[in-house]
């Protein structure tokens, strides 16, 4: 998909990171000029303007968004809560806004349900269970929006086991699924990487991943549990 528009620049950390863990490209402006010089051919996907630091040049950008010869859409407002009382007079001015501080998964939620009214972009290529998403476009995962910092091989068995839920593997089918059949480590491999996991997903969410005794692993639960 295209980039999605932000404002201002350089763009919120809180709201980069989101964007960068929910799999949306986006590139960041500070004035409308700035936004038409840099434009992809294709247009912008949509916009994200926060307005809770500078709202009059925030609604000044919205103003000139939504006046082009083609309208940019969707427009997503984020806005402090004080300002909720000024935004009826505005409402042509975006498609749905969302309160700063934001929660990442009611943006990206916000986002999805924008996009699928207006038809444009595509959703990223996410594996989602519960707390945890993995963006397979990007190789970023989080839990409960907490980045987690993983190495490949970490990744690569946490998006194996996540694509399974409830199917239970030994370390040998864990061994030549994930590391290939030409990988000669031993098992201890797997209880390595797995105790890793488990460490880089916290106390809270470790469970995820369980110890089938004398079997092997299962991630989140069995449908038959209770």
């Amino acid at each position: 998909m295209e980039p999605l528009l932000l404002h201002p620049d350089p763009a919120p950390p809180a709201l980069a990171q989101a964007l960068d863990l929910a799999g949306y490209p986006w590139k960041a402006a500070a004035t409308a000029d700035v936004a038409a010089r840099v434009e992809p051919e294709d247009g912008w996907a949509g916009a994200i303007v926060c307005a809770h630091e500078d709202p009059e040049g925030a609604f000044a950008l919205c103003r000139t968004l939504r006046k082009r010869d083609l309208p940019l859409e969707p427009l997503l407002l984020l806005v402090a809560g004080h300002q909720l009382a000024d935004l009826e007079l505005r409402e042509d001015l975006f498609d749905d806004f969302c309160l700063w501080p934001f929660q990442p998964r009611e943006l990206e939620a916000r986002l999805k349900h924008l996009f699928w009214r207006t038809g444009r972009g595509t959703r990223p290529e996410l594996v989602e269970y519960g707390p945890l998403v993995l963006n397979l476009e990007t190789y970023q995962a989080a839990i409960s929006g907490r980045p987690l910092d993983l190495t490949y091989m970490e990744y690569e068995l946490l998006k194996f086991l996540a694509t399974h839920p409830g199917k239970v593997f030994t370390r040998e089918t864990l061994l030549s699924r994930v590391w290939g059949y030409e990988y000669y480590g031993g098992a201890r491999t797997v209880d390595v990487h797995v105790r890793r996991l488990r460490a880089k997903l916290g106390n809270e969410h470790e469970q995820l991943i369980q110890t089938v005794r004398s079997v092997g692993y299962r991630f989140g639960q069995s449908r038959w549990s209770i």
